[in-house]
């Protein structure tokens, strides 16, 4: 079912002539603009990532992944809109947040025609209580995300735009070690940030220290790969 979110956003990108949720051959488009298509994406980039790779040999595609910069969590009663508590989550997401999905996307990105777009998003949650199944379990279930503003926004095209949102940057041959010091993350995470760099391109392998893998940066194009 499609949330408060994913219609909210669409109504933000779609611009006066613009047309929404278009039927195109096998797919529905959230947005068309003029030769563009705008795919708009809050879930997992892997679910659309065999739709965008079949989009992107007729078309231009715009994807935009919304980050949730800030989050109000509101707990209501499981009927009803009686609220039970709400607060601002702890968590919050920035830039660096876009490895966790692109791992999932680096068989599409970068491409000629590809924009990714990520948007820095304040929401608000809705929660109801669910009966705890096992102790792994959440005790609530999501019933929906509203937008309450878009904060930022960044597109990417080429595969050093990923290396451009880095905070810091490691110099010379580096391993993923000295890419955590560097982006202040942690170890697990800086792997996958160097998996989604190498894979795109941007760096490659140049040898080993010990047993760390050694990366340098790729010369930069004019053009995605």
């Amino acid at each position: 079912m499609e949330t408060s979110l994913h219609q909210q956003l669409k109504l933000h990108y779609a611009q006066p002539g613009d047309e929404t949720e278009v039927r195109l051959g096998d797919y529905i488009i959230d947005v068309v603009s003029g030769e563009e298509l705008i795919e708009i994406q809050c879930a997992s980039l892997s679910a659309i990532r065999d739709k965008i790779r079949d989009l992107l040999t007729s078309h231009s595609v715009r994807v935009v992944k919304p980050l949730a910069a800030r989050k109000y969590l509101v707990r209501k009663k499981a009927r009803g809109n009686k609220i039970l508590s709400a607060r601002y989550s702890p968590q919050k997401q920035t830039w660096i947040d876009l490895f966790d999905e692109l791992v999932h996307f680096v068989t599409v990105f970068p491409h000629e025609q590809l924009t990714l777009e990520i948007a820095l998003i304040e929401l608000e949650e809705h929660r109801i209580p669910v009966k705890q199944r096992g102790w792994r379990k959440k005790d609530y279930r999501t019933s929906d995300r509203l937008l309450t503003a878009v904060t930022d926004t960044l597109q990417l095209r080429t595969a050093h735009d990923l290396w451009d949102i880095l905070p810091d940057r490691p110099a010379g041959p580096f391993d993923t070690a000295q890419l955590a010091t560097a982006v202040d993350v942690p170890r697990w995470s800086a792997q996958k940030i160097a998996y989604c760099l190498r894979e795109t391109g941007c760096i490659r392998q140049v040898g080993k220290k010990g047993n760390a893998i050694l990366y340098e940066l790729n010369e930069r194009q004019s053009n995605a790969a």
